[in-house]
């Protein structure tokens, strides 16, 4: 039931297997002997997929309400854990952990060496109601009502340039000036649009990353988070143009880890820290 459930949700015997852990051949004879078992079909072969029949449909709902039942007991019970040691899992930003979670996290592991950490960089959105993560920083304007959570702390974003890339916007606002963007977005920002009316969108990267090594390489202008700035010296504010505010930075977890020491513990630290670091995330460094 579990690997019909995965199939449901997946759609394709690889997207199940990553679900699962197992190969896409462990699911397709999973199948295989579930069908051979109740003597009907389950799911019709696609070239684009798998799709489900009424029985799987059935099935993956008993299955997930099986899955929900699993998840709320585990999350109860590590809720009501008062030890400091045993597996704990925090999910971040990649960029966020490789600019400033890196040196909190030795501290953390340096105080709590009976706790085994677990780090999921990534962008994604784990579920936290299926246990893929107990904790979760995210950059969020509105983080949702299903968790709980507390507001690390406010930040704004900038627009910036490599210093030739600058000078020559602000030597002439009315010339067209190069941009690097997201994917999702179809121009620069307003903010920079009202000094610099002509743009040319260069390239769009789906990383901000990637966005960072092509301005710095002098592709273009972006806009980035302030506290990625502050370790580009290489990448100036491109003139006029303020910093905005940005989605603000949360911790979250499930309301059944409320209680959990672990969890506790790890999210003290974590306010602790961006208390003492609010303006690297709010203000232009000085020497900006």
């Amino acid at each position: 039931m579990r690997t019909i459930l995965a199939l449901v949700r997946g759609g394709t015997l690889a997207a199940a297997a990553d679900d699962l852990s197992v190969t896409y051949t462990t699911v397709a004879r999973r199948v295989q002997r579930a069908e051979e078992q109740l003597g009907r079909a389950l799911f019709e072969r696609r070239p684009e997929g798998y799709l489900p029949m009424q029985e799987a449909c059935d099935l993956a709902a008993a299955a997930a309400r099986m899955e929900a039942e699993e998840h709320q007991i585990m999350r109860q019970l590590t809720g009501r854990d008062q030890s400091l040691s045993g597996p704990l899992v925090l999910t971040a930003p990649q960029l966020l952990i490789q600019s400033h979670l890196a040196p909190l996290i030795t501290g953390f592991c340096d105080q709590y060496p009976d706790i085994e950490l677990t780090v999921r960089a990534t962008n994604e959105i784990l579920d936290l109601t299926r246990r893929e993560a107990d904790l979760a920083i995210r950059i969020s304007a509105s983080p949702g009502d299903t968790l709980v959570g507390h507001r690390l702390c406010d930040q704004r974003n900038g627009c910036f340039a490599t210093p030739p890339l600058a000078a020559a916007a602000a030597a002439d606002p009315q010339a067209v000036l190069n941009w690097v963007v997201y994917t999702a977005y179809d121009s620069p920002p307003q903010s920079a649009q009202k000094h610099y009316p002509n743009f040319h969108i260069r390239a769009r990267f789906d990383d901000m990353s990637s966005m960072v090594a092509a301005a710095r390489a002098g592709l273009g202008a972006l806009r980035m988070p302030l506290f990625l700035a502050r370790d580009l010296p290489d990448l100036v504010p491109l003139p006029q143009v303020a910093p905005q505010d940005y989605a603000p930075i949360w911790v979250l977890s499930h309301r059944d880890l409320l209680q959990s020491k672990k969890a506790q513990v790890l999210k003290d630290a974590l306010r602790r820290y961006f208390r003492a670091h609010q303006s690297e995330f709010f203000d232009l460094p000085a020497q900006m």
